[in-house]
């Protein structure tokens, strides 16, 4: 009797059909501590649903991003591949290479429950071609609580006066006073901090939206302009060339006062094991309506036909955004959910105060990348470096430098 039901079980089994877990080549550039800790958080969910993720981690964002577009030109794409929110694929989309995500974003309304920056990102000719994952602010200020209180700063600044104060005794205590990576896009997002903060909402889409003639001969780019190149001696010997992590490690061992780096910083304070409040303090911007510079990541789908594969991309969307895996893997990214109706109690007070800032929606701008097309943008990031890095550079020459690469 049991050798029948035995044979009756194998017979039963083997009759069963083997479900295959989808299989999904994932491409990013998330290698650092924090960021690897937290596309685990991703691929854990993933295979929790019954998938299997294959990693393909590519050191950075640019070279990712190519070796991903390689890849789908030569025919055998990934499944999803990693992008900042930003106009960087609206090219691949024009030229069909991506697959759109429309049943998933209507069927979990992501009109509602994403701010308008994003879907205006991911959402062209009426479909939605991109799933975000977080809202990165690229310039939060970063701060050592042990170097403000050896300096004698008793509060955050809150006027670009009050921060060049702060600049000024971190430097005489002997501290770096402001830590910087530089490489293209760290000295960008310095520049887009001056830019937001000194020059306020209407100058900050004017120059990066509408880039006339009358607004970047103005006073008040001037102005951003001479504020961006005073910064220049704050800067310590070692910041050429240096990575955003080796820089924020500067902050996390007390060795610089401030960095103004996206909020992915705070990935590297976590992996430290610093506490917020305790050993390291952080603010969106300068005073209370300070504005909150809208950007983050996001995957696209390359275009396939192939079912299973089609079942992975749509498998990777819905599990990204469930809102567990929203608070887990955000917590440790550092950027806070791209989803509004999550409750954020839980995470740490940076990620709290984000959240907080950008339900004000009279606060939002898009990040620079989601307002000119891209070759535009990378001219930008190459006038703003070579403003930087140049001798004796004038305020008068400086406008003229990044007015012909705005307008170019």
């Amino acid at each position: 009797m049991i050798k029948i039901m035995m044979l009756s079980a194998a017979i039963s089994l083997a009759a069963t059909p083997l479900v295959a877990k989808e299989e999904a080549e994932v491409m990013h550039w998330w290698t650092s501590g924090g960021e690897s800790a937290a596309i685990k958080v991703l691929a854990d969910a993933y295979e929790a649903e019954g998938g299997s993720w294959k990693d393909s981690a590519v050191a950075g964002g640019s070279n990712a991003r190519s070796a991903a577009i390689n890849r789908m030109i030569g025919g055998s794409p990934t499944t999803a591949a990693l992008f900042n929110t930003s106009q960087q694929y609206h090219e691949m989309i024009a030229e069909g290479m991506l697959n759109n995500l429309d049943s998933i974003a209507i069927s979990n309304d992501w009109d509602e429950i994403l701010p308008k920056p994003t879907l205006d990102a991911i959402k062209v000719n009426g479909h939605y071609y991109a799933a975000p994952v977080n809202i990165h602010m690229p310039t939060w200020f970063w701060y050592s609580k042990k170097a403000f209180n050896d300096s004698g700063i008793a509060t955050e600044p809150q006027t670009i006066d009050e921060l060049f104060a702060a600049l000024d005794k971190l430097k005489a205590s002997g501290y770096i006073p402001l830590a910087l990576g530089g490489q293209k896009w760290q000295e960008n997002l310095l520049f887009m901090a001056v830019l937001s903060n000194v020059g306020g909402k209407q100058l900050y889409l004017d120059v990066l939206k509408k880039r006339d003639a009358k607004t970047l001969n103005s006073p008040e780019f001037h102005k951003v302009v001479d504020t961006f190149l005073k910064l220049k001696p704050y800067v310590d010997s070692g910041s050429p060339g240096r990575n955003w992590n080796d820089t924020t490690s500067l902050v996390i061992n007390d060795k610089a006062g401030i960095q103004v780096m996206g909020d992915w910083a705070k990935g590297e304070f976590t992996q430290a094991k610093k506490r917020p409040n305790r050993d390291y303090g952080c603010f969106a911007g300068l005073g209370d309506d300070s504005l909150y510079i809208v950007g983050g990541d996001v995957f696209v789908f390359p275009k396939t036909e192939d079912k299973q594969q089609i079942l992975a991309q749509e498998k990777l969307v819905e599990t990204m955004l469930k809102p567990l895996t929203q608070i887990r893997f955000n917590r440790l990214k550092g950027s806070i959910p791209v989803r509004t109706d999550i409750d954020v109690s839980s995470m740490g007070r940076c990620a709290q105060l984000g959240s907080r800032i950008l339900r004000d929606e009279s606060r939002q701008v898009p990040d620079g990348s989601m307002l000119m097309e891209s070759y535009r943008y990378g001219s930008v990031k190459d006038a703003i470096t070579e403003v930087w890095n140049s001798r004796d550079m004038s305020s008068k020459k400086a406008v003229k430098i990044l007015s012909q690469a705005l307008q170019g």
